[in-house]
């Protein structure tokens, strides 16, 4: 190990708390990756050798780190402005953003509302959902539902919707009235059947549904068929309560089409993005509104949604996030990530014959498998294997017992294809 490395690493475990991190653990017993620089679909550390980055960094660099457009229309716009207020005053970045997403948004959102990560974008979900039926004549509508194993975000208000105990439980005495439907990992099915149920009995008292399309990603990437969020959309409408799709991990064409909620057909009435919407760069999200909501809100000054965050439309995610869009376009990364998809799904289909490995699945530009043991987001079976893939040069992150790879959408294909080695090295040597 470089000097560098080792005044970094003793000054790291001297002053900084890292997020989801045992820190005991950490400062005692654990060597951390000194990253000093990240291009494409590779990071590399201080001794010089690289990685193959296999979540793509908390699942944001969606078009690699460094993309050379996304630089430059960073560059061009730290040239001209740095940051301004949103609050009553406009700029060209944040202008064109908006007409870009309201053109690829699902049908019928035509509103942005700018904040700067996916947690805000939820939080801005569920204030509007409360705020809209408070002063548009239901103001008994203050509960949400969401499922079991859900996750949402880190702010107090998205933190209700968690369904991932061990984050919920420190906050679960000051959060918001949340009803969990109970979601066993192999039924679904009835998880939705039960959700019909709650909506169709408590349609009076509840605010929104909130769900994650198509798969829970903290909960250990777990699919369900496109068909029960089909039917969640039914009762919701049918009982006006209102649809709330996080589409943080799932959006951008993570999943296979821009939005999870494609494979649905469906359109929700409040749609929250972050991650890849800015190529993983800079902190931006958006919470795309249906009109009827954005109504909602007009006519006296009392009836204003009174919220927003200092660096809320930022110029420079804002012209980052419009190069993004126009990347994917030019580029065509989703019939791209089409065929590498199919890849990712082939090294996957042949980890099922490893002694240990169980349920594995892909969607998309996802994979995931269980490992056999103990499951849950504390047991450590998955952190083994990810330790093993470093060695071999690929950074992958576990969820307890659930190992997985979100790679960048364009990564190179001999990238993949060594991503996909160094995970079955990595299991034959754990299991």
């Amino acid at each position: 190990m470089t000097t560098r490395a080792r005044e970094l690493i003793a000054l790291d475990k001297r002053h900084l708390w890292h997020p989801y991190t045992p820190m005991q653990r950490y400062i005692e017993q654990e060597s951390p990756l000194v990253v000093v620089r990240a291009e494409g679909s590779r990071l590399y550390d201080a001794e010089g050798r690289s990685y193959v980055d296999g979540n793509a960094s908390w699942w944001t660099a969606l078009l690699g780190h460094r993309h050379p457009r996304l630089v430059q229309a960073l560059i061009d716009q730290v040239g001209r402005m740095e940051h301004v207020a949103l609050a009553g005053i406009t700029h060209e970045p944040a202008v064109r953003l908006a007409q870009l997403l309201a053109r690829v948004a699902p049908a019928g959102l035509s509103r942005v509302f700018l904040s700067d990560n996916g947690s805000t974008a939820v939080e801005v979900a569920l204030k509007l959902a409360l705020q809209f039926w408070s002063q548009n004549g239901r103001p008994e509508r203050t509960r949400f539902v969401a499922l079991e194993g859900a996750f949402h975000g880190e702010t107090l208000g998205a933190t209700a919707l968690g369904g991932v105990e061990v984050f919920r439980r420190p906050f679960a005495s000051v959060v918001l009235d949340c009803v969990h439907v109970p979601r066993n990992a192999a039924a679904h099915e009835h998880a939705f059947a039960s959700l019909s149920q709650i909506v169709e009995r408590e349609a009076d008292t509840l605010a929104a549904v909130v769900l994650e399309p198509v798969v829970q990603g903290a909960a250990g990437m777990r699919l369900y068929d496109p068909s029960l969020l089909a039917r969640a959309r039914e009762v919701t409408t049918r009982h006006d309560v209102l649809l709330v799709l996080d589409e943080v991990f799932t959006g951008y064409g993570r999943t296979g089409p821009f939005w999870a909620s494609e494979h649905a057909g469906v359109t929700p009435d409040l749609c929250c993005t972050a991650k890849g919407f800015s190529g993983g760069m800079l902190p931006m999200a958006a919470t795309l509104v249906s009109e009827r909501i954005f109504q909602g809100f007009l006519g006296a000054p009392e009836r204003a949604f009174y919220y927003g965050h200092t660096f809320c439309g930022n110029p420079l995610g804002a012209a980052v996030a419009c190069e993004v869009l126009r990347v994917y376009h030019d580029e065509d990364i989703l019939a791209r990530a089409r065929d590498k998809a199919v890849r990712l799904a082939r090294g996957f289909e042949g980890l099922r014959e490893l002694r240990g490995v169980e349920h594995v699945r892909t969607l998309g530009m996802i994979g995931a498998l269980d490992l056999a043991g103990p499951a849950g987001y504390l047991s450590r079976a998955g952190a083994l294997v990810c330790e093993a893939a470093r060695r071999r040069g690929a950074y992958l992150r576990p969820l307890g017992n659930v190992v997985y790879v979100t790679p960048p959408l364009n990564i190179p294909d001999t990238d993949l294809d060594e991503l996909l080695h160094i995970l079955a090295e990595s299991i034959r040597e754990v299991l």
